[in-house]
């Protein structure tokens, strides 16, 4: 699809005297996976809804697959996997129960449903507990359920509210190596998370809110390439030892290079000088066992945003 996969513009969403959406433009394009990035209270889940066609924007406009929610409703959600922050599983039901209902839901003989949720229940990791009641599931076999049953029908565009959320480290790595799997298929994903780390390592592009309006992309640019803390450890000493010959090699006052447990924390305007940084610690004969940024790209930009708020 050489059109964008999700577009928006201009859209506002309004609860009474509550502006949860204020401004939203943005281009999630087909095969890729695009982060949503903001604060609580950002409008990240509002927009979600929205783009899922569960709610009406008060103003703007949204495409899906080039189909507007508002006027056609039932043809997003055909094409769309909405997997919201929190499964609303029916209790009683299995795993495998969940996802033949779903699959019958959007229309599927009892045959191809039948057959799609053994297959999901093995790409999520739940074929242990495909006849296990979702009412005993923790919170991260129900994020697993909910992603499998986003998938039932076989989506072009997949909506992802907090997926990672409640993981642990090895399905969070089988979650982006699903992502990354499914955008390579020409889907296109827009996910939501507060775990940036994470995030870092799945998307192709970033899209921050900030008080419910989308950051223009400049002062994105801007705040992604100012300077930041790097990591340094020596390999034959600890934090206080090295303190000073990092800062004599640097050429830097050693009062006032932090230290955080094992590490030295020093900021740096560019990539460049940091790298120049490392070529120095090298020539003066420092066994440099770590140096590395001490947050990532999307951290950085979204602290320098306000994301602290």
């Amino acid at each position: 699809m050489s059109s964008p996969g999700i577009a928006a513009a201009g859209v506002r969403r309004s609860f009474g005297n509550v502006h949860a959406v204020r401004d939203v433009t943005l281009d999630a394009r087909a095969g890729a996976v695009t982060g949503l990035v903001g604060p609580n209270g950002s409008g990240k889940t509002t927009l979600l809804l929205m783009l899922a066609s569960l709610l009406a924007p008060d103003a703007g406009q949204l495409r899906i697959g080039g189909i507007d929610p508002v006027a056609d409703p039932a043809a997003v959600r055909a094409i769309v996997g909405w997997m919201p922050d929190a499964l609303g599983a029916w209790p009683s039901l299995t795993a495998r129960e969940t996802l033949v209902m779903t699959g019958r839901l959007y229309g599927l003989d009892r045959d191809q449903a039948g057959q799609g949720a053994h297959r999901l229940l093995d790409e999520v990791g739940l074929r242990e507990l495909a006849d296990t009641p979702a009412r005993v599931f923790s919170r991260g076999q129900k994020q697993r359920l909910g992603l499998a049953r986003a998938l039932v029908h076989d989506p072009r565009v997949l909506l992802l509210d907090e997926p990672a959320s409640g993981l642990d480290p090895q399905a969070r790595v089988e979650l982006r190596t699903l992502l990354r799997r499914l955008a390579a298929e020409g889907r296109t994903i827009l996910i939501s998370s507060h775990i940036l780390s994470e995030l870092e390592e799945v998307v192709d592009d970033a899209v921050f809110l900030v008080e419910g309006a989308t950051v223009d992309a400049d002062r994105v640019a801007a705040a992604a390439t100012r300077g930041r803390s790097w990591r340094i450890r020596l390999a034959d000493r600890d934090a206080r030892a090295a303190v000073v010959p990092v800062a004599q090699a640097l050429g830097l006052d050693a009062a006032l290079i932090p230290i955080d447990r094992r590490d030295l924390l020093v900021s740096f305007g560019s990539d460049a000088d940091a790298a120049t940084a490392l070529a120095a610690l090298v020539a003066a004969g420092l066994p440099v066992a770590e140096f590395a940024a001490a947050t990532g790209i999307l951290e950085h930009t979204f602290l320098d945003l306000g994301g602290r708020s």
